[in-house]
């Protein structure tokens, strides 16, 4: 399995050749070291056919993994394991900086529409899965909420929102994470802006508010081994999670 996993990783990586060499280096360490995307399709949890809407998408990785996974599977290069990758998604992105959200673009072409905004003052489009990987901490608890509320809203009945946020309950994990978060973030905005507040809330804290959104909950610990405290919780709107 890990010659297949190597080889869609490659292959996702290679689409940012025609966006730069910063792009291309990124998307290779991002999928080499962050398993995420991986879970999503070990997991299943993404069905044919969907309407995906990834918000804070940056350079649209989760699209390009999507896929490569397709055209990795119908060329024979797919782990057994795993279920079949999604087919004949309508890949949708936002993010707030328009030259990542450029490198995107100039990867993956017409295959994913990406949109210039600020995903907690957007007005959504219908769709079946929705995603925030790494998002919603960057936000104060009210604008997650409002955010939240639309995501709900945009869902159809069934529809799933994935998310990955840190554990405010899980102690020296917990602090590492919200440590390199920070430090991500300086990096990234510099003296360019005044650096975001971030705002963290338990496990239990967001299955129990996303539960008073309709929303049922399950949540689990993001693949691998590694040192932070992620987790992934998926949720369906009207529907057992």
């Amino acid at each position: 399995m890990e010659r297949e996993v190597s080889a869609l990783c490659a292959a996702a990586s290679r689409s940012y050749l025609t966006a730069g060499r910063f792009p291309y280096y990124y998307a290779q360490s991002k999928l080499r070291f962050d398993l995420v995307f991986l879970t999503l399709l070990r997991r299943g949890l993404i069905p044919d056919g969907a309407r995906v809407i990834d918000l804070g998408c940056g350079q649209s990785l989760l699209a390009a993994v999507l896929l490569a996974a397709r055209r990795q599977f119908e060329i024979g290069v797919w782990a057994k394991t795993w279920p079949p990758p999604p087919a004949n998604l309508l890949l949708q992105g936002m993010e707030r900086e328009e030259e990542v959200a450029q490198w995107g673009h100039l990867a993956l072409g017409n295959d994913v529409r990406i949109e210039i905004g600020d995903v907690s003052e957007a007005v959504l489009p219908a769709a079946d899965v929705v995603v925030l990987l790494d998002v919603l901490h960057y936000l104060e608890a009210n604008a997650q909420l409002r955010l939240l509320q639309n995501v709900a809203r945009a869902l159809a009945r069934g529809g799933q929102l994935l998310m990955r946020e840190a554990d405010a309950s899980a102690g020296l994990a917990f602090h590492l994470t919200r440590i390199v978060d920070r430090f991500g973030t300086l990096s990234h905005f510099g003296q360019r802006m005044r650096l975001p507040r971030m705002t963290f809330r338990t496990a239990a804290e967001w299955t129990a508010l996303l539960q008073t959104l309709g929303f049922r909950v399950g949540v689990e610990p993001i693949d691998g081994r590694n040192p932070f405290a992620n987790v992934l919780l998926h949720a369906r709107i009207g529907a057992a999670a």
